[in-house]
C-alpha cells in the first residue's frame, strides 16, 4: 500500500469534519463528479505537484459525499395539520418487518421496524408518497400489561412481518443545556420517529417474506439466545450476564452496579467486544491450529472465513467491525507476503467504513477504536524506548497501557466526563487477566457446556473463582474516590491541543533519545553534530504548554466570575443548580422519578429503570465540570424532589447538606441521609434563622419551617408544609425558594414576618421567585404574591405531567401581577446569569417557546 492510504484517509475524515462544522457550506454533486473526473486525471498523467490539488479536490468530495449522504437520512412521514397547526402526534395502524431482535424489560418490550406503510386514522395516509418501500425506520416501545405479554414479546424475532396499531411521535431533542439529545442520536441511526403502543394485542403477525437478510440475521439471533441460555446455565447469576457481555456481546443483562464500577476505573472496554478480543479470538485459533500441524496458509484462510460469522456473533459494533475488518485484511495480505505497515491497514479499514457509513465519524465507539489503535501503532514503540530495561514483556505491557491510556483520555473526558488516576494502573493488573484468561477459558467452558452442561459448569469453575476475585478488585479500587476526577466537556480545540502537543512531546522525546544515543558506529561525535537542546527546547515548551491545557481543561472556569442559577428540566420535581461568583456549587432538590406498584406487580420492575439522577442530573454536573458541591439543599422529603440525588451522593462529592429536620416513612429518603452518614457528610436541620454564605457575594437566609424550639428530628408524612424556604441574595439579586410550600405554609410564614415587624419593603425587591410545588392551585395565593412583588417567576414542572401543573389560574395569577413567567415543560432548563455585583439579570432558556 502506498503512503496516499494514510493520507488519503486523513483528508476525507476531514472534509467531513467541515462538512459537518459547516452546515451552510453546500457543494453541488455535478461539481464533486467534475472534481473526482480531475482527481483521476491528474493521477493518470502523474503531473508534477499534483498530491496538494489532489488533496484538496479529495477533501471537497470527501464534504460532498457527506452532505449527500446527510441530505437523504430524511423523513418520508409527516404528521397531519390540523386547525391548529401541525399535530405533536397522531394514531396509526403500520405494517413492516422487525429489524432488531426484541427487547424485554419489565413491562416494556422495544424494536425496530422498518415500515411499508403508514396508515392515519379513517385511512389517511402519514407518508408523504404512497408508499413508504421499507424505507422508514420506527423505534417501536410497547408496554406490556400482563406478565404473560413478556413471552408474547420475546417469541417476536428479527425479520418478522408484522402490523402495529400504535402512536407516532417524533422524538425528543435535548431539553437541558449539554443534555443528551436523543433526537439527534436516533437520527444518526437513520429513525426519525417514536411509536408507543399499549399492550402486544395491538400487533399481529403478518404472513412471512421470502428469505431476507433480516431474516438470516434473526437465527444469528436464536444462537446468540441460545448461547446466552447456556451462559446462564454454567455460570453463577451474578456472573452470566457479564460473561455474556464478554464473550458474545449480550449487554442487556449486565448489572448496572457492575458497569458504573467498570465505568469509574475506565474498564468499560473489557464489557464490549473490540480489538482486543478479536486478537484473542485470531491468536487462540491460529495457536490450535498450529498445535494440529495445519499449514501456515490453511490456517490463515480458515480463520479469515471464520472472522465474518464471529463479527456477527458478537454484534457488529462498530468496533467489533474495526478490529474484524483489520483482521480479515491482515490475514489476507499475510497470507500474500504483502503485510508491512499497520497504520495503512488501519487507515484503510476506518476508510472503508466511513464510505459505508459516514455517520461513524461521529459514533463515540469508532472513534475511541480507530485513535486507540493509531496510538498503539505509532506510540507503542518510541514509548517502550523511554522505559528502563525490564524485559520485552513488562516494558510492551507499560507502553501499551499508558499508550492506550494517553489515547483515549480525551475522549474518555468528553464524552464521560470523568477519569481516574488509578485507571492505568486497573488497565494493566485486570486487562491481561480477563482478556488472556477469563474470555479463553471462558469460551472453552461455553463450547463443552453445548455438549453438556455439567461439564461446563466444572470447567466454568476457574473462570468463577477469577472473576469474583475481578470483582473484589474492581469494587476495592472503585472506593478509592478521591483518585476518581470530574472533568467537565473539552471544547473541539482543546482535544486537537492535546494531540497535538503529545505529538510534539513524543517526538522531541524520541529526537532527544536519538540524538543522546548514536546507532553504533556512528562514534559520539554524533552527539556534538546534532545537539539535543534544540530538543530539548521544543520538548520543554510543549510540556509546559500540555500542563497549562491539562489544567485549564480540569477547571476552565476556576477565575471566571460570573454567578448562574440554573433551573434544570428533570420532568416533574426540582432541581436547582446555583454557581456562586466566588466558584461555589449548590444544588436545590435532585427530581425524581415516581412510581406507582401494586401488590403482585412485581414482574413490571425493570433491571435498568429510567433514573433522573443516574441518567441526566449526574451527567449534567459532570458535563459541567462539578468537580464537589460545597452545598445540597433538601428542600423536603418527597420523591420528585429527591429521587435523584441517591447517585448524586454516590458519584460526586459533596461537603454540607441542609435538611428541613425531618423524615417520612420514605425508602428513598432513609437510604439517602444513611449515604450521607456513612461518606461522613455533614447533616444541618435548617429552618427560621439560619444562615449561609457559600462565599462573600453570596448568602442564604432560610425562613422556614419556623422555629418552635424543637432540636429532635421527627417524623413528618405530609412535607410540602414542611418545606425549606430560603431567600439567596447574590451579587444584589434576590433569589426565593420555595421547595412544595402550601397556602398554609405561606400564611403561617406571612404571619410570623409581620409578627416580627418585618415589613415587605424590607424584604423587597424579589428579583426571581421559584413558584411553589409546581405551579399548583394549593399554593402561590394572591397575599403571597403581593407581599413579594417578584419580577420573575419560574415554575419547573413536567411536560407531560398527570397532575395538571401548573394550574391556569396560578399562571393567570402570576401574570395579573406583572412577573414574568418562565416554565421548564414549555422552555426547558432556564438559566439565569449575573455578570457582576449590581449588573443586570439575564435569562436565556433551552427551547425558545
Amino acid at each position: 500500500m502506498k503512503p496516499t492510504v494514510v493520507s488519503g484517509a486523513w483528508v476525507w475524515t476531514a472534509g467531513y469534519t467541515a462538512a459537518i462544522w459547516l452546515p451552510g457550506l453546500t457543494l453541488p454533486l455535478p461539481a464533486v463528479l467534475g472534481a473526482a473526473a480531475l482527481t483521476a486525471a491528474l493521477h493518470l498523467l502523474a503531473l508534477p505537484g499534483r498530491r496538494p490539488a489532489l488533496f484538496v479536490l479529495l477533501f471537497l468530495m470527501a464534504a460532498a459525499y457527506y452532505q449527500w449522504s446527510d441530505g437523504r437520512h430524511v423523513t418520508r412521514l409527516e404528521l397531519p395539520v390540523g386547525e391548529a397547526g401541525p399535530a405533536e402526534e397522531g394514531s396509526a395502524v403500520m405494517r413492516g418487518t422487525l429489524v432488531s431482535p426484541v427487547t424485554v424489560d419489565g413491562d416494556k418490550a422495544s424494536f425496530l421496524l422498518l415500515a411499508e406503510e403508514v396508515q392515519g386514522e379513517d385511512g389517511a395516509s402519514f407518508s408523504k408518497e404512497s408508499r413508504l418501500d421499507g424505507k422508514e425506520k420506527f423505534q417501536v416501545s410497547v408496554k406490556l400489561l400482563k406478565p404473560e405479554e413478556q413471552a408474547a414479546a420475546l417469541a417476536l424475532r428479527r425479520g418478522d412481518r408484522i402490523e402495529l396499531e400504535g402512536t407516532i411521535k417524533a422524538p425528543e431533542g435535548a431539553r437541558n443545556f449539554g443534555g443528551f439529545d436523543y433526537r439527534r442520536y436516533l437520527r444518526l441511526q437513520g429513525i426519525h420517529w417514536l411509536v408507543s403502543a399499549k399492550g402486544t394485542e395491538q400487533l399481529h403477525r403478518l404472513p412471512a417474506q421470502p428469505l431476507s437478510w433480516p431474516v438470516l440475521l434473526s437465527w444469528n439471533d436464536r444462537l446468540r439466545d441460545h448461547l446466552g441460555t447456556r451462559l446462564d446455565a454454567i455460570f453463577p447469576a451474578e456472573q452470566a450476564g457479564y460473561m455474556k457481555g464478554l464473550l458474545v456481546g449480550l449487554r442487556s443483562d449486565l448489572d448496572p452496579e457492575s458497569f458504573q464500577q467498570f465505568s469509574q476505573l475506565g474498564l468499560t472496554h473489557i464489557l464490549a467486544i473490540s480489538g482486543l478480543h478479536v486478537a484473542v479470538f485470531v491468536a487462540v485459533l491460529l495457536w490450535m491450529l498450529a498445535r494440529t500441524r495445519v499449514t501456515r496458509e490453511t490456517s490463515l484462510l480458515i480463520v479469515l472465513s471464520l472472522l465474518p460469522f464471529y463479527i456477527l456473533l458478537t454484534g457488529a459494533s462498530p468496533s467489533v467491525i474495526r478490529a474484524g475488518g483489520m483482521a480479515m485484511i491482515a490475514l489476507y495480505a499475510a497470507r500474500k507476503g504483502w503485510l508491512k505497515d499497520g497504520l495503512h491497514l488501519v487507515c484503510l479499514v476506518g476508510w472503508l467504513m466511513l464510505l459505508w457509513k459516514p455517520y461513524y465519524l461521529l459514533d463515540v465507539g469508532f472513534q475511541l477504536s480507530f485513535l486507540v489503535t493509531i496510538g498503539l501503532i505509532l506510540g507503542v514503540a518510541p514509548f517502550s524506548r523511554l522505559l528502563p530495561a525490564a524485559g520485552p514483556t513488562v516494558t510492551g505491557t507499560l507502553a501499551v497501557t499508558f499508550v492506550a491510556q494517553a489515547a483515549s483520555f480525551p475522549l474518555s473526558v468528553y464524552y464521560f466526563n470523568q477519569f481516574s488516576l488509578i485507571s492505568w494502573f486497573a488497565n494493566l493488573l485486570l486487562v491481561p487477566l480477563i482478556s488472556f484468561v477469563v474470555t479463553p477459558a471462558g469460551s472453552a467452558a461455553l463450547l463443552i457446556g453445548l455438549i453438556s452442561e455439567r461439564l461446563g459448569q466444572l470447567l466454568a469453575w476457574p473462570t468463577v473463582w477469577i472473576n469474583r476475585l475481578s470483582f473484589r478488585i474492581v469494587e476495592g479500587l472503585d472506593g478509592w474516590a478521591s483518585f476518581h476526577l470530574i472533568w467537565p466537556s473539552p471544547s473541539e480545540a482543546w482535544v486537537a491541543a492535546y494531540y497535538g502537543l503529545g505529538g510534539l512531546m513524543l517526538l522531541g522525546v524520541a529526537a532527544r533519545r536519538k540524538a543522546l544515543t548514536p546507532p553504533a558506529g556512528e562514534g559520539v561525535h554524533l552527539a556534538v553534530k546534532m545537539p539535543w537542546y534544540g530538543h530539548r527546547g521544543i520538548l520543554a515548551a510543549s510540556a509546559a504548554l500540555f500542563v497549562l491545557l491539562m489544567i485549564y481543561g480540569y477547571s476552565p472556569d476556576k477565575w471566571n466570575r460570573e454567578a448562574t442559577v440554573n433551573f434544570i428540566d428533570v420532568g416533574q420535581g426540582d432541581a436547582i443548580w446555583i454557581h456562586t461568583p466566588g466558584d461555589r456549587n449548590l444544588l436545590v432538590d435532585g427530581g425524581g422519578t415516581v412510581s406507582f406498584r401494586k401488590a403482585g406487580e412485581n414482574w413490571k420492575n425493570r433491571q435498568d429503570p429510567y433514573e433522573v439522577g443516574r441518567k441526566l442530573l449526574v451527567p449534567l454536573l459532570k458535563k459541567r465540570g462539578i468537580h464537589k458541591l460545597d452545598a445540597l439543599i433538601i428542600t423536603h422529603g418527597d420523591q420528585d424532589h429527591i429521587g435523584g440525588l441517591q447517585a448524586v451522593l454516590e458519584q460526586i462529592p459533596v461537603k454540607r447538606i441542609f435538611f428541613n429536620g425531618t423524615v417520612k416513612n420514605n425508602a428513598t429518603l432513609r437510604k439517602l441521609l444513611q449515604t450521607a452518614q456513612d461518606r461522613g457528610i455533614p447533616l444541618f436541620a435548617a429552618g427560621e434563622g439560619t444562615r449561609f454564605d457559600p462565599d462573600g457575594e453570596t448568602s442564604l437566609v432560610f425562613l422556614y419551617p419556623l422555629s418552635e424550639g424543637e432540636t429532635k428530628i421527627r417524623e413528618e408524612e405530609h412535607q410540602n408544609d414542611s418545606s425549606l424556604v430560603f431567600l439567596m441574595d447574590m451579587y444584589q439579586k434576590r433569589f426565593l425558594f420555595s421547595g412544595d410550600m402550601e397556602k398554609d405554609g405561606e400564611a403561617e410564614l406571612l404571619t410570623r414576618l409581620d409578627a416580627a415587624g418585618i415589613r415587605p419593603e424590607s424584604l423587597q425587591p424579589i428579583d426571581v421567585l421559584k413558584i411553589a410545588h409546581h405551579g399548583s392551585k394549593t399554593s402561590s395565593t394572591p397575599e403571597w404574591l403581593e407581599f413579594w412583588k417578584p419580577a420573575q417567576t419560574v415554575i419547573s414542572v413536567g411536560k407531560t405531567n398527570t397532575y395538571g401543573h401548573p394550574s391556569p389560574q396560578v399562571v393567570e395569577r402570576l401574570i395579573s401581577t406583572g412577573a414574568s413567567v418562565y416554565r421548564t415543560d414549555r422552555q426547558g432548563e432556564i438559566r439565569m446569569t449575573i455578570a457582576n455585583r449590581g449588573g443586570p439579570l439575564e435569562i436565556v432558556t433551552k427551547l425558545e417557546r
